[in-house]
């Protein structure tokens, strides 16, 4: 577990020393999520930085722990400017910590990003929603799930693998079957829930809380990606947040794809928008 006086744990892809940029994984995930960009990083020289947020302290929340990584990624850009990519609930994380950055977030790309629930009746089309209902109405409970997931996540890691993605929809049923993905996920969950199953359930517990007032205050420039397939995060809450969002410049919905086959298409495009901002 991360002490407040130590450097947060990260893996970085990409460049060695290029234009830095923070991705935010999912929930439950890893750093092991950002390999996808570490090809395209190289290509484009940047140094694409993902933060291992299970390993900082659970008892940290809100502010203080979005003020946290604010301050960790001011450190680690060294006065260059930084760009964002947010997977999934990291895309929530993403936007809560562009709020305590400032305005010195130059692009936030948010993929397969997940809407705040009080925004409207996301629920329930969402693949989670009994996880999400569990953590609103019963947080005791759902942390003793998120322990319970955690077992099964040191023991038997492939079975957690099959539970979670056994509504996979669109090209992510393609995905499951391939074996490099299915040991890259594996290993981000391994991640996510053997630590502290806590630091989890931080980021769910503050997911499924109300949050849409918090969106106007975010100055970053913004691309949303979202497949067309995607019930994990339905695409409603890709034309919600375009909305919501006062900086949103482009909206990319791509038929055929559902959660994680999103992030792997966009990838590419994302990393070259990045470069084209130099």
């Amino acid at each position: 577990m991360r002490s407040l006086n130590q450097a947060l744990a990260y893996r970085q892809f990409g460049a060695d020393h290029g234009q830095p940029v923070i991705y935010f994984h999912g929930t439950p995930g890893g750093p092991d999520e950002c390999e996808v960009f570490d090809r395209y990083g190289k290509e484009h020289n940047l140094s694409i930085v993902c933060y291992d947020r299970s390993a900082i302290d659970p008892q940290l929340q809100g502010d203080a722990y979005y003020r946290l990584i604010a301050e960790e990624i001011t450190a680690k850009a060294a006065g260059k400017p930084v760009d964002f990519i947010g997977f999934s609930i990291g895309a929530f994380i993403a936007l809560q910590v562009c709020r305590a950055m400032n305005g010195n977030v130059r692009s936030l790309h948010l993929v397969s990003a997940a809407a705040p629930l009080d925004a409207g009746n996301f629920i329930d089309t969402a693949a989670g929603k009994a996880v999400f209902r569990l953590a609103q109405s019963n947080p005791s409970a759902f942390l003793w799930l998120a322990r319970l997931q955690g077992l099964i996540a040191r023991g038997f890691p492939g079975l957690l693998f099959n539970m979670l993605f056994s509504s996979a929809a669109g090209e992510d049923q393609a995905l499951v079957a391939d074996t490099a993905f299915r040991t890259t996920i594996t290993r981000a969950l391994k991640t996510c829930f053997s630590r502290h199953p806590q630091a989890y359930a931080r980021d769910i517990e503050a997911y499924v809380q109300p949050w849409k007032e918090s969106l106007p205050d975010i100055a970053a420039t913004t691309c949303i990606w979202h497949g067309a397939e995607d019930n994990w995060s339905p695409v409603s809450m890709a034309v919600y947040l375009e909305s919501a969002l006062p900086n949103c410049s482009k909206i990319t919905i791509l038929d055929g794809l559902s959660h994680y086959s999103c992030l792997y298409q966009s990838a590419p495009t994302i990393c070259r928008l990045i470069k084209s901002l130099e």
